[in-house]
């Protein structure tokens, strides 16, 4: 049995009038707008796809930037100071199966300055030999720079736009005051010392390069008066699970310890992204439903133009449902064929977004990503079914719920009213 055989003759006839044009010419506009429709729907899909996928790239390339310097989740004591047993925390945070790395640290705020330059910075005391197990960037400078800061040396280590608002180069001396002072007869004198600049890094991060100052733990915690450190730097297995994990970490950890994972850290910044990202689904969703209500034109066209065939079914014994369900059909088969299209050019443009956007901007003399700007010269793309399945499904149903109407219509001609001149 073939397979037109097993087809019912709503769904051939539906099959029959998509494809009009091809055998009469006087269908030709109808199928004209139906290929218009079907275009139209597809062209809406692939930009969803695209556009979402480059946001997710953007999104993980950021992400994981920030990650090469801070840590997936700290653990710090709640008023700023210095942990009652870092030993005992260590040890209970290790346990965690997700933990791959620890680390102590302290935490402060300061000033630089170096003549009539002075920045403000994010103070970080480190453990050399700790710190690479939880940062890519300590990772990267486990064998070259982090050896250097050795207890009492008071070296420091300076993020690269920090160093440039400075003017410092490696080996000149700059001067840290802290935050809180000593108490002396002529009032409260602030605390300064002087350090020397062993080098800088790049963590890709404007943030974090324009404000971040990195010493050795033991040199913090004598600048800073603490008796230990102020909080624990942890690294897992998967990062997605830092929340879960931090959750766990709130209900078994001794003591009374604040808990934060990156998500919560940056949680502003990842708001700011997620409502860019679901304004920008809404926005190009609206191009999809224009394409798709297109059908409503086309079907009307149809029907109109098919007004006799429709009456000549009736008098056949076919059943308004049965001139419903063909109508549908064709709706629905446009809808199909154009979500089907626009998802493969979709996917197509998005895992190979590095390859067309370069041949672009040769071929335009344009760059559109200046790496000065962006910190990134190459256009990143992540497309995840989370988004493609919803816009396909999205898709589907708004081409369906074009058809209704016309098709509505096509089963309430009347045979003896469509035959009149014919």
């Amino acid at each position: 049995m073939s397979l037109s055989d097993r087809l019912s003759f709503e769904t051939l006839l539906g099959w029959r009038y998509t494809r009009a044009g091809r055998a009469a010419r006087r269908n030709g506009f109808i199928s004209f707008i139906s290929g218009a429709s079907m275009l139209g729907i597809a062209l809406g899909v692939a930009a969803l796809i695209v556009v979402l996928s480059v946001m997710n790239g953007f999104r993980k390339d950021v992400t994981d930037r920030m990650l090469s310097i801070i840590s997936d989740v700290e653990v710090f004591a709640p008023d700023g100071g210095a942990l009652l047993d870092p030993a005992l925390t260590l040890a209970e945070v290790r346990r965690n199966p997700q933990v791959v790395g620890a680390a102590p640290y302290v935490g402060g705020q300061g000033l630089l300055a170096r003549g009539e330059a002075m920045q403000g910075v994010m103070v970080r005391g480190i453990d050399p030999a700790l710190e690479p197990q939880v940062t890519e960037v300590a990772a990267q400078l486990k064998n070259t720079l982090l050896p250097q800061l050795t207890p009492g040396s008071f070296g420091i280590l300076l993020g690269n736009d920090l160093a440039r608002k400075l003017g410092v180069m490696t080996g000149d001396t700059v001067t840290l005051i802290a935050p809180s002072g000593q108490v002396t007869p002529a009032g409260v004198v602030p605390r300064l010392k002087q350090m020397t600049v062993l080098g800088t890094f790049s963590s890709g991060h404007y943030e974090y390069d324009s404000a971040l100052a990195m010493l050795n733990i033991q040199d913090a915690e004598r600048i800073f008066r603490l008796e230990g450190p102020t909080g624990i730097r942890l690294k897992l297995r998967d990062k997605d699970q830092a929340r879960a994990v931090a959750d766990q970490l709130a209900a078994s950890l001794s003591g009374n310890l604040l808990i934060l994972d990156w998500t919560r850290q940056n949680s502003s910044w990842f708001a700011a992204v997620q409502l860019e990202k679901r304004m920008m689904f809404i926005i190009l969703t609206l191009i999809v439903a224009v394409a798709a209500f297109n059908l409503v034109s086309t079907l009307v066209m149809t029907v109109q133009d098919k007004r006799a065939d429709i009456a000549i079914l009736r008098t056949l014994g076919a059943s308004p449902a049965s001139i419903m369900k063909i109508f549908v059909v064709q709706g629905a088969l446009v809808g199909v064929i154009g979500t089907l299209a626009g998802l493969a050019l979709g996917l197509l443009i998005a895992f190979n977004i590095g390859v067309i956007v370069p041949f672009l901007e040769r071929l335009f003399h344009a760059s559109f990503l200046p790496q000065d700007i962006y910190l990134i010269s190459k256009m990143p793309s992540d497309p995840q079914s989370s988004d493609i399945v919803p816009i396909a499904l999205i898709s589907l149903l708004l081409s369906f719920v074009a058809t209704i109407y016309p098709s509505w219509r096509a089963s309430r001609v009347n045979p003896a009213e469509a035959l009149r001149y014919e």
